[in-house]
C-alpha cells in the first residue's frame, strides 16, 4: 500500500526550533516526528511511502535515506516552489494511479489504525475520504437562552464540540481530475470544489489519540506523551 507524507512545511509557528531543523525532523523523545509516522504506517501495512518535500528537502533526504532501516521503500518528491497541501500530489500522479493511497500531514502524531481507515475508504463511493477528529473546548462563560425578553435556560460553561480535519486522507485516482500539475492547491480548496460539483466526500471519525504539532505548546505536549503512545 502507498502513502504520501506532506513534509514540505516551513514550521513558522515552531520557531526557533525550526530555524535549523525542518519540522518533520524535530525530535520527539528518541525519534523524529517523521520516523514515528513512518513506523506507524509500516505497522499498518504501508510499504511504499512518498515524502513530499520543499523546505530543507536535503536535510530530510540525508536523514531518512531510502527507507531500508524502517523496512519500507521511501521516495523523495521535491517541490521547486510550495504547492500547498494537495498540489504536491500532482508531481506523483503516475506513481499513485493504481490503488487508493493515504495522504497525511507531516506534523500529525496519531495512533490511528491506518489499515482500518484504508479498508473503510475502499468500500466508500468517493474519491476523497477525510478523517475528522472531535475536539471539545471548554467555554468560560454561561450560555443564556431566552424567548423574547425572558430567560428560559442557563448552561454554565458549556463545552464547545467541533469536528476538525485531522490531516489524514484516503484518495482514489479520480481525485487527479481536480489537481493541476505543479499548481498551488490546498485541501480546503479541493473540498470546496468537490462540494460545488456535488461529488461525494466521505468522512472517517478518528477515535484514537491525535495531536497536530502546529505550535510550541503542542510540541511540548508531544514530548510529554511520547512514552505513553510512541516509545
Amino acid at each position: 500500500m502507498k502513502a504520501v507524507i506532506l513534509a514540505g512545511g516551513l514550521g513558522s509557528r515552531l520557531k526557533p526550533f525550526t530555524d535549523l531543523i525542518p519540522k518533520p525532523l524535530l525530535p520527539i523523545g528518541e525519534k523524529a516526528v517523521l520516523e514515528i509516522q513512518i513506523e506507524q504506517l509500516k505497522k499498518s501495512g504501508f510499504d511504499e511511502i512518498f515524502l513530499a518535500t520543499n523546505h530543507k528537502s536535503e536535510y530530510i533526504e540525508n536523514f531518512i535515506g531510502d527507507g531500508s532501516k524502517y523496512g519500507v521503500q521511501l521516495i523523495i518528491s521535491k517541490e521547486k516552489t510550495p504547492l500547498g497541501t494537495v498540489g504536491p500530489l500532482s508531481l506523483l500522479k503516475e506513481q499513485l494511479q493504481d490503488d487508493p493511497f493515504l495522504v497525511m500531514n507531516g506534523d500529525v502524531l496519531t495512533k490511528c489504525d491506518f489499515a482500518k481507515l484504508y479498508k473503510f475508504a475502499k468500500n466508500m463511493d468517493s474519491d476523497l475520504i477525510i478523517s475528522v477528529k472531535e475536539l471539545i473546548t471548554p467555554f468560560k462563560f454561561g450560555n443564556i437562552s431566552s424567548i423574547g425578553d425572558y430567560v428560559t435556560e442557563i448552561i454554565e460553561k458549556p463545552n464547545i464540540k467541533t469536528n476538525i480535519l485531522a490531516g489524514i486522507y484516503i484518495m482514489k485516482r479520480g481525485i487527479f481530475n481536480y489537481i493541476r500539475y505543479n499548481i498551488h492547491y490546498d485541501m480546503d480548496e479541493l473540498i470546496n470544489d468537490m462540494i460545488i460539483k456535488e461529488d461525494k466526500i466521505a468522512k472517517y471519525e478518528l477515535k484514537e489519540y491525535w495531536l497536530d504539532i502546529g505550535g510550541v505548546e503542542e510540541y511540548k505536549e508531544a514530548q510529554d506523551i511520547y512514552n505513553t503512545h510512541f516509545k
